[in-house]
């Protein structure tokens, strides 16, 4: 576990960061938050005390992202080299498939050092608020928090939507259940199990991860009325709804815009050989 310091060095240093350079970084502050010990996935860089360099690690069932920063004060001292270095180093270890480095699409600084690694352009990930116009529940369509029974569809999910293997889906899905504060819920039709979302509630704001809907079951208006069940549901408390789309999912992404949903950020994804 990181201690309550390390976050808040942590926080200060990404608050600098992004001042510099007018971007937003993606440190998945909920994964952060609820480390567990058995893994190093954390990587901090101290000069005098003070945090100046820092790199994370996170596993997501069939790959690992890389996010990481340093000090504009303390950048050409090789600082983020020697981060990913031992990044790199734990990653081959655990025998590791891919590694994609994650850096907003606006940084320079970034894009310098992954042009000096060596990394090719993987794809890019827009991040969407919706600020459309009011909507109405579709209630031939369920979604519901996920019970125990749900497991099997929950996993099965990621294989067949998400292009994990099973055993990878299994240590994703139970892991995300054991440390996350994310709420589960399904997705039903007919009272037939469909899809799957979460939902990541956190100071007003209202993240939805991990939406998706069984391959037979698409292009059937349920994936449209089950995000316009959601978006109601959390308008309803008064929170902002976002989430996370790749770029090259042109169908997700029509959707999205068609619900009203807009992009403002974009990350990019870089893949690195290991």
């Amino acid at each position: 576990m990181l201690t309550k310091e390390q976050l808040l060095a942590i926080k200060d240093l990404q608050k600098k960061c992004e001042q510099n350079e007018s971007f937003q970084l993606k440190l998945n502050w909920d994964m952060l938050a609820s480390r567990e010990d058995n893994e190093r996935n954390d990587f901090f860089h101290y000069e005098a005390g003070q945090l100046t360099g820092f790199l994370a690690l996170y596993n997501f069932g069939n790959k690992y992202e890389l996010c990481g920063m340093v000090d504009p004060d303390y950048r050409r001292k090789g600082i983020f080299t020697e981060l990913f270095s031992k990044a790199v180093t734990e990653l081959k270890n655990r025998k590791c498939n891919q590694l994609l480095l994650n850096a907003p699409a606006e940084s320079k600084s970034a894009k310098a050092f992954l042009q000096q690694a060596g990394c090719d352009y993987y794809m890019s990930e827009l991040q969407m608020k919706w600020s459309g116009a009011p909507l109405e529940k579709d209630e031939s369509v369920l979604v519901r928090c996920s019970e125990p029974r749900n497991l099997v569809d929950e996993i099965q999910l990621e294989v067949r939507c998400f292009g994990f293997t099973e055993q990878e889906a299994t240590e994703f899905v139970n892991r995300i259940r054991k440390v996350g504060n994310e709420l589960f819920y399904m997705i039903e039709r007919e009272g037939k199990t469909v899809g799957k979302m979460r939902v990541d509630r956190n100071k007003g704001e209202s993240w939805i991860y991990g939406f998706a809907v069984y391959p037979e079951h698409q292009g059937k208006g349920i994936g449209r009325s089950a995000l316009t069940n959601i978006i109601v549901q959390e308008r309803e408390l008064g929170n902002d709804i976002f989430l996370e789309v790749e770029s090259k999912n042109v169908n997700a992404l029509k959707l999205y815009q068609s619900i009203g949903f807009q992009a403002f950020h974009v990350q990019d994804y870089y893949e690195y050989q290991l």
